[in-house]
């Protein structure tokens, strides 16, 4: 009787308590069993690739699509299979947004800021290379491309003046892209290079501008020199023209003064000969051309004009 009332007499505790708790924990269990199902399934863009990790250990790269990892023991790095770009100088100095600026010497020791642009991307199968070896594409870029082309760019310049660096611009283009794939060995493909502006300094720019002003200048007098000459030949051909028109009129009145003259001396001979073959002639001539009358007046001792009186003895003869 005594131990029952010792016992009823002590603190009992509430109900229910260990069974609240002990829900407690099997919600927080169920809660992160069902967030890491949850975050065990991810997807890789068209265009990238994944590299699965379990406990940091590369096991393998992973296609496009919905994908299934371990929780807590896999994970995925995404390495992009995209064209890249790499960029040096700008067009404004004042705001290059932290661009390396790109300056170089041509042959003729001409500086000269340039801009310049590298578009490239990791091969599909490359991917696996890019993370064991460099980590991420930034970290390949930058060991493989950046610290590599700004020299080769500066000795493809340099090979040429800065003359011809701006006549032949495709060219040079062509040599820096060719001098950059020749040194990228990394797991990186360069698609192009694009030379995109040559600025040089502000006083070349200036002796150009007037030594492009004085052949124009030059080309101008050629062009006045070229007009005066033609006008020159024109007036030399006019003059040569008048006189050759003047000499061909000179040749056809001589022509024609000789052609009368041998006419009226071939009709000259032909009245000479008509006239010695035929005495009568001329008095038929004279007796043609008289009018019937005498003269008014007449010289003393004169003979009649056109009447010739033989004798008698003539006559009958």
């Amino acid at each position: 009787m005594t131990d029952t009332q010792g016992n009823s007499g002590r603190p009992q505790g509430k109900p229910g308590t260990a069974s609240i708790g002990s829900g407690l924990i099997a919600l927080v269990i169920v809660a992160l069993g069902v967030f890491a199902l949850l975050g065990s399934w991810y997807t890789i863009d068209q265009g990238d690739r994944g590299v699965l990790l379990t406990n940091g250990a590369l096991s393998s790269v992973v296609d496009p699509g919905l994908h299934f990892k371990l929780p807590w023991l896999q994970r995925v790095e995404k390495i992009s299979l995209r064209q890249q770009v790499l960029k040096w100088g700008c067009e404004n100095q004042n705001d290059c947004s932290g661009l390396p600026a790109m300056q170089a010497y041509s042959r003729d020791q001409q500086p000269a800021d340039m801009r310049v642009t590298v578009n490239f991307h990791v091969p599909a199968a490359e991917v696996s290379n890019v993370y064991t070896n460099y980590g991420s594409i930034e970290a390949l870029a930058d060991r493989v491309i950046a610290r590599k082309a700004p020299q080769e760019i500066k000795t493809v310049f340099g090979q040429y003046d800065a003359v011809s660096v701006i006549q032949n611009r495709a060219k040079f283009n062509k040599d820096v892209a060719e001098a950059i794939a020749a040194v990228t060995d990394g797991p990186v493909m360069i698609d192009s290079v694009q030379v995109e502006n040559i600025d040089f300094s502000d006083a070349y720019e200036q002796a150009v501008e007037a030594r492009m002003t004085a052949q124009v200048e030059v080309q101008k007098q050629e062009q006045n020199l070229q007009q005066e000459k033609i006008k020159a030949d024109i007036a030399v051909t006019q003059a040569k023209g008048r006189a050759d028109s003047v000499k061909a009129e000179a040749e056809a009145s001589a022509y024609k003064t000789r052609i009368e003259g041998e006419a009226t001396a071939e009709a000259i001979k032909a009245r000479a000969a008509a006239i010695a073959n035929n005495p009568l002639l001329v008095e038929l001539t004279k007796a043609e051309r008289w009018n019937g009358e005498l003269p008014k007046s007449m010289i003393p001792g004169s003979t009649v004009p056109f009447l010739e009186l033989s004798s008698p003895a003539a006559a009958s003869n």
